[in-house]
């Protein structure tokens, strides 16, 4: 089944993924906004939004794939205030019936519940942090996308997407219609794609401009870090040739699946994997040639050769 590719952005996904990011808190050891962030967003929070807040870790983490499905379905509200205000309008029927084409097993009772539980939270998260940081963000997000939206009609959709996720490959037999290129700054460097009915939703990393142009960019550094241990150097010449299990590269490397998943991790956050995603949530690893290529343009630039 092939597939079409849509680029989107706005406010709303980078509201959705930076409260996931402080409150879920699931990937933040890899990420660029770490526990130093963290606690500064803790510091200016009462002690009943923190306790919400905490709350709101234990509830189920598929409770998102709800919250992005209403922000592509979110019409023609796009403002982060107006999205909220349609979620509180909307009855139970309304919600569920606008995102059950991708999520068919779910209910209004269960959107009642969704909405009712994080729309005061959103609210919150809004005006304790997000408003003050979302005229800086939103042009990044709206100019990267619109850097993505010029290649539609120039690349193919399994190169673009790539090129836009650093390694992500989605084949065109996988059973989905359309694939959905979020730009996103909270979440980086790290990918997060969601499968839904007939839909990938992709969430890729956009950074932040450098203040120092003396300093190396982040993307060089990711890719300096990832190379610096000798396993990783090793599991890199393991999968040059072709697309190898999980299973197998364990089997290689004669690792624990803990430190398996670190060196991965590493290694494709700094876009030197490609990642072959298959039915049931199944993937594949390979070598990804342009992070190589992108090493040596980086390394150049930067130290100006």
């Amino acid at each position: 089944m092939a597939y079409n590719v849509k680029v989107d952005v706005s406010p709303v996904y980078e509201l959705l993924g930076s409260f996931l990011v402080h409150v879920v808190r699931k990937w933040t050891s890899n990420m660029d906004m770490g526990p130093e962030w963290i606690s500064t967003i803790e510091s200016r929070l009462d002690e009943a939004t923190r306790a919400a807040f905490a709350e709101a870790a234990s509830w189920p983490f598929d409770d998102y794939d709800v919250l992005y499905a209403w922000a592509v379905e979110r019409g023609r509200n796009n403002e982060i205030l107006d999205f909220l205000k349609d979620l509180e309008l909307s009855s139970p029927e309304q919600l569920c019936g606008r995102i059950i084409q991708y999520i068919p097993g779910l209910t209004p009772e269960k959107s009642a519940l969704i909405r009712n539980n994080y729309v005061p939270l959103l609210h919150i998260w809004y005006d304790v942090y997000f408003k003050d940081i979302e005229p800086l963000y939103v042009p990044l997000l709206e100019e990267d996308a619109a850097e993505k939206l010029t290649l539609l009609d120039k690349m193919e959709a399994e190169s673009l997407i790539d090129y836009a996720s650093g390694g992500l490959v989605v084949p065109q037999e996988l059973p989905i219609e359309q694939v959905i290129l979020l730009p996103i700054i909270h979440l980086r460097p790290i990918n997060t794609y969601c499968f839904y009915n007939n839909m990938l939703l992709i969430q890729y990393p956009v950074d932040l401009p450098l203040e120092d142009p003396n300093e190396a960019p982040n993307v060089l550094l990711r890719l300096t870090r990832a190379l610096a241990a000798p396993e990783r150097l090793r599991l890199l010449r393991y999968l040059a040739n072709e697309p190898k299990t999980l299973s197998e590269i364990q089997l290689f490397l004669n690792e624990s699946e803990e430190n398996l998943m670190v060196h991965l991790r590493q290694l494709r956050i700094a876009g030197l994997l490609q990642v072959h995603l298959g039915g049931n949530n199944q993937e594949k690893f390979c070598l990804r040639p342009d992070g190589i290529s992108e090493l040596q343009i980086f390394l150049e630039t930067y130290i100006q050769i």
